[in-house]
């Protein structure tokens, strides 16, 4: 059997463990297939290619990818709504958007194809994390326009498993459905579980006694520290998932139950790490900024995507015994980062820093002003219940060991503010944690 017929054949799971020469054929094939589509039916990827002398038959090997024009999320808005459409509209059954936070909106689009195989990777990563049919998996990613709810739902179906469409917010509600239908699993960003922990403590609710045991969080970058202080406040076991929707939405790459790097899709999604400047391709295991080609979208196919977001490739075999290879948890992207001071400075390093010092919670601001010309960070972090009383030698320590620590990661010294416990304002979406009043 020749590997065309092989891989049509195949299952989706066999995918995770197919042969690293199998997997790069299938790959090639679908590359070139892909390139082709969007030659022939985009004009902003064919007028690129022209420029550089290209077309579709130059792309005769994997390593070829490297001759092909980046796409950016910027080609996404300049061409809105449909301008990078490689199907015609007949063919779309699905568009989601993502609203950002400045200009316009990003306009993704799926045809019916697209869909099932979305339902596919996030099957494939719902059993990545252990789960199976005979789960009960409550969603509560916000479902509508984007991706994440109805991504996570479809997935959920195609497992098998009981999906319980709870969508974001109405978080007494969200709990007392996990306590009677005995939901097994949750999937949400994980600043929305940490509310969820919170109010179920008011009530008196210990979820380390019902049947949950396995949360799949994403959306929002989140730090070691974070799934620590959810893994013992709840008692299940949390996992990474990555997607972004310029891709597909959730379901590009997942923690195992080794937890210990993300899974890609590879056979769907083709990674590059680049070295953010250059753009240069940097050698597995270095870190960068991560590059994905989707392999078989079809309504939208995006070509050497640059996705922002910080990682490394792990090459080295996982234990699970999977062979399609992982990247690093993805805690800090490069538009992420701000300059104080000289100091490349990532909101990730000061959650780490926060989170190691007992008696912070995980709800905090990070605050940049300026003044006397200079621009400056002031870090607004909830002290627990039991420490926010008129014990002041107890707070002056707190506060002492919250610089040092931020100032030991990021090599400045900020000001700390300690505030009451509920008066950050909680997400039950996407956490915004950096509040910008720089003058500019």
């Amino acid at each position: 059997m020749n590997n065309r017929a092989l891989y049509q054949n195949d299952s989706a799971s066999a995918a995770d463990y197919v042969q690293p020469e199998y997997l790069k054929d299938l790959q090639l094939i679908r590359l070139q297939k892909e390139v082709k589509l969007a030659f022939e039916n985009v004009e902003l990827f064919r007028g690129r290619m022209e420029e550089r002398g290209l077309t579709p038959e130059d792309v005769k090997t994997l390593a070829d990818i490297r001759k092909l024009p980046f796409t950016t999320k910027s080609d996404l808005r300049d061409t809105y709504p449909f301008g990078l459409l490689a199907s015609p509209m007949e063919k779309v059954v699905r568009l989601h958007a993502s609203s950002g936070t400045t200009g316009k909106q990003i306009v993704v689009a799926y045809t019916q194809e697209d869909i099932k195989v979305w339902a596919e990777v996030v099957r494939r990563a719902l059993a990545c994390c252990g789960l199976y049919k005979n789960d009960i998996i409550q969603v509560s990613y916000g479902y509508g326009l984007f991706t994440g709810g109805l991504g996570a739902h479809y997935g959920v179906e195609a497992l098998g498993a009981t999906v319980v469409p709870t969508s974001g917010g109405n978080t007494q509600r969200q709990i007392t459905v996990m306590q009677d239908f005995g939901v097994t699993a949750i999937c949400c960003t994980p600043s929305y579980f940490n509310f969820i922990i919170e109010k179920a403590q008011e009530q008196g609710i210990d979820l380390r006694k019902l049947p949950i045991r396995v949360g799949v969080f994403g959306a929002e970058p989140w730090t070691d520290q974070m799934r620590r202080r959810i893994e013992e406040a709840s008692g299940i076991k949390a996992f990474d998932i990555y997607g972004l929707s310029e891709i597909i939405g959730p379901g590009v790459a997942i923690e195992c139950e080794e937890q210990n790097g993300l899974h890609i899709f590879e056979d769907h999604f083709y990674p590059e790490i680049i070295d953010p400047d250059s753009g240069e391709v940097l050698p597995d295991g270095e870190l960068g900024e991560l590059v994905l080609t989707t392999l078989t979208k079809q309504a939208m196919p995006m070509i050497r995507y640059r996705t922002r977001d910080l990682t490394r490739i792990i090459a080295e075999p996982c234990a699970c015994g999977r062979t399609i290879r992982r990247i690093a948890r993805i805690s800090s992207r490069s538009d992420d980062m701000f300059i104080i001071r000289g100091v490349n400075v990532f909101p990730s390093q000061i959650e780490a820093a926060l989170l190691s010092v007992e008696g912070t919670s995980p709800h905090y601001n990070i605050v940049l002003y300026t003044e006397n010309g200079m621009d400056n960070i002031e870090v607004d972090v909830e002290v627990t219940e039991g420490l926010f009383s008129d014990r002041v030698r107890e707070m002056e320590t707190l506060h002492q060991k919250i610089n040092r620590a931020i100032e030991s990661t990021i090599g400045l010294r900020v000001r700390v503010k300690l505030v009451a416990p509920q008066t950050i304002q909680r997400s039950e979406g996407k956490a915004r944690r950096v509040i910008d009043h720089r003058n500019k």
